[in-house]
């Protein structure tokens, strides 16, 4: 079990750390959903400015701002819950897994990873059938499909489906998922 230490900095030592080269960033740890993600993020937040700056400093907000927020704000969830399925972020309870023994803890921990699969997979099947049913719908302030909201629901749920196959293979590759030790899957910056 890792312990982090920290050691006393003078003013001096932290002055000279800015004279470093800075650490090269990785990104290869982001995938597709993540930049889409972030991409409905900034467009949500573009929204949001636009409705603020219309309605405080013109006196005269667009309707139609509130309601491409709302719809990139249910984007922003379902998609960034691609990225915590990939990267085992949801919330969990591992409380269990400490007092049990590893035989039992490695059985709970599959189990969990193939309801995990079963469940986005029957999210993935119910969110299809409700397209067939409302795919055609208008939203209320713009002239476009609702259809866009639901695909994008629709399309999280089967990423989630395919990253929590993704994630159960790995597991089985690896003998132990985080739900058995989450040590191991601690970054260096938590």
């Amino acid at each position: 079990m890792s312990q982090k230490i920290h050691t006393q900095v003078t003013p001096e030592e932290l002055a000279h750390t800015f004279d470093e080269a800075p650490q090269e960033t990785d990104l290869s740890v982001y995938s597709f959903e993540d930049w889409l993600t972030l991409a409905l993020f900034w467009v949500m937040t573009a929204c949001v400015f636009l409705q603020f700056f219309t309605r405080y400093v013109l006196n005269d907000s667009y309707a139609w701002t509130e309601e491409i927020a709302v719809n990139c704000l249910i984007g922003v969830v379902f998609m960034g819950s691609v990225m915590c399925v990939r990267m085992s972020r949801h919330i969990q309870v591992d409380v269990l897994y400490h007092y049990l023994s590893p035989r039992l803890t490695r059985a709970m921990s599959l189990t969990v990873d193939v309801l995990r699969i079963g469940f986005f997979g029957y999210m993935s099947w119910l969110m299809w059938r409700y397209l067939e049913i409302v795919a055609d719908e208008e939203m209320v302030t713009v002239a476009l499909p609702r259809g866009i909201v639901f695909y994008t629901v629709f399309a999280a749920f089967v990423l989630m489906f395919l990253r929590s196959i993704q994630v159960f293979v790995a597991n089985l590759r690896r003998g132990y998922s985080v739900l058995e030790r989450p040590e191991e899957f601690q970054s260096a910056g938590d």
